[in-house]
């Protein structure tokens, strides 16, 4: 029997649920792998463990095929929920991973509407209720196969049936499996996460006797928790770049906070200060019992003491400032710009995280670059005489500016290494002024006499000054 197929088997009529006789019959050429249960479930923790350390301090698997992630308080670090997602997905096709998900209000609404709805993803909205789940099948609200089956004898066919249907009686014929299950796709009741942990992570725990809640309570015992951590870290030789504050609540739930640091850290206050910035973000309910503090990504850790000297220019050290800013708005606000060894001008630079090494070589310096480079040239109306002048007017947003003076042309060649399409390619830049001042940086696409080298239409791709 076929357990899996992916999108090209789908496409020629292989299903799920199949004989494999007849899918060999509908596919020709199928490759068939035999079903190795142990490597999978080897894998998907494997999975879950880059999760834990990248994504979310929260992360339980939800086998056979499945990971559930609770991104609260996480997903801002990377740009939102649909960025987190897009992040996501992204990383796993780079690595051959086929893979859908979805962001819900409750485990069993994102169960559901990661296999039934996503296409590769889906955010629902905050608060939607019963009706995102209505149209879906039975087999959304994780049943028995063979209740699902019974069900469906009986007329429902949707979850949607099911949720319009008296609970009790349901609960007579079919048992408490599903109402349980109904009221944790809805959220009635609530569905704890259990988190896996690595075997060689290093963490420190602290329950509590008598329940805490209090934001200057928790921030007392965060410092504790920080000694205790620091001091295992040492012994080791390393240095924390992500730490997992996990708070686990009377009510079994876990309030979770993640912080992340530029470079390996063991510097007591300054984790202290990183951990304690979050607190407004914890919610105690009825009081937190324990405390677990994770070094969920370390580094070696060279301490050495720094020797001032009179002769040496020592550099700032800002990793501080960084771990700061990047905690408060995330990694995608805080970067800074690298040269690319490329003469293209929109390829010649990247950005990077604002303690990255440099990628490329130097900034060029045979011809001045504007300051701000557009994400993508503009067009711009021109008065010129081809095929080397530069223009004596331009049109840009619908005004017209004046040129005064110019520079150039400094002739750039396609990448033809890199496509086909550039190998005859040419742009002929200016560096112009116009009448107030206003300094720009112009180009023509194409030498100004031969079609194939461009389409002789003016584009503005950047401002000096």
């Amino acid at each position: 029997m076929v357990v899996a197929a992916d999108a090209t088997a789908q496409a020629a009529g292989a299903r799920v649920g199949m004989a494999l006789s007849k899918a060999q019959v509908l596919v020709r050429g199928l490759v068939v792998v035999d079903l190795d249960t142990k490597a999978d479930a080897d894998s998907l923790e494997r999975l879950g463990l880059w999760m834990l350390q990248r994504v979310s301090p929260i992360v339980a698997l939800d086998p056979p095929d499945g990971l559930v992630i609770d991104s609260t308080g996480a997903d801002h670090l990377h740009g939102g929920e649909a960025a987190l997602l897009e992040t996501l997905l992204g990383r796993l096709t780079m690595s051959g991973v086929t893979a859908r998900a979805a962001i819900a209000d409750t485990w069993g609404a994102a169960h559901a509407l990661s296999r039934f709805v996503a296409q590769p993803s889906f955010v629902a909205p905050f608060g939607h209720g019963e009706a995102i789940l209505a149209p879906l099948p039975l087999e959304a609200l994780r049943l028995p196969a063979s209740m699902a089956s019974d069900l469906r004898k009986l007329g429902f066919l949707t979850v949607g049936d099911v949720l319009a249907q008296p609970r009790a009686p349901l609960a007579l014929r079919f048992g408490p499996e599903l109402g349980r299950r109904i009221n944790q796709a809805v959220g009635d009741i609530g569905e704890p996460i259990d988190p896996m942990r690595a075997e060689d992570l290093i963490e420190v725990r602290r329950p509590f006797a008598e329940p805490i809640g209090a934001p200057e309570t928790i921030a007392r015992y965060v410092g504790k928790l920080v000694v205790a951590l620091c001091s295992e870290l040492e012994l080791r030789g390393l240095g924390a770049r992500r730490l997992d504050l996990l708070c686990h609540r009377v009510d079994n739930t876990i309030e979770a906070v993640r912080v992340g640091m530029a470079t390996p850290v063991r510097d007591i206050k300054r984790l202290t200060r990183l951990l304690c910035d979050k607190i407004e973000t914890i919610a105690p309910g009825f009081g937190i019992e324990i405390m677990c503090l994770r070094a969920t990504i370390v580094e070696p850790l060279d301490q050495h003491r720094s020797v001032s000297s009179l002769l040496e220019d020592t550099e700032p050290d800002i990793s501080d400032l960084i771990d700061t800013l990047v905690n408060r708005v995330g990694d995608r606000a805080i970067y800074r710009f690298s040269p690319v060894a490329s003469d293209v001008p929109e390829r010649s630079v990247a950005r990077i995280a604002a303690l990255a090494p440099e990628i490329g070589g130097g900034w060029p310096s045979h011809w001045p670059r504007p300051t701000r480079l557009l994400l993508r040239p503009e067009p711009i109306e021109t008065i010129a005489l081809l095929p080397d002048n530069p223009p004596v007017s331009i049109t840009w947003r619908g005004i017209r500016r004046r040129v005064k003076r110019a520079d150039g042309p400094e002739r750039v060649f396609g990448e033809w290494w890199k496509a086909d399409i550039e190998l005859s390619a040419v742009r002929d830049y200016f560096r112009i002024e116009d009448d107030t001042g206003e300094r720009y940086w112009v180009f023509r696409a194409g030498d100004g006499e031969n079609a194939e080298t461009g389409s002789h239409k003016w584009f503005l791709h950047g401002v000096f000054g």
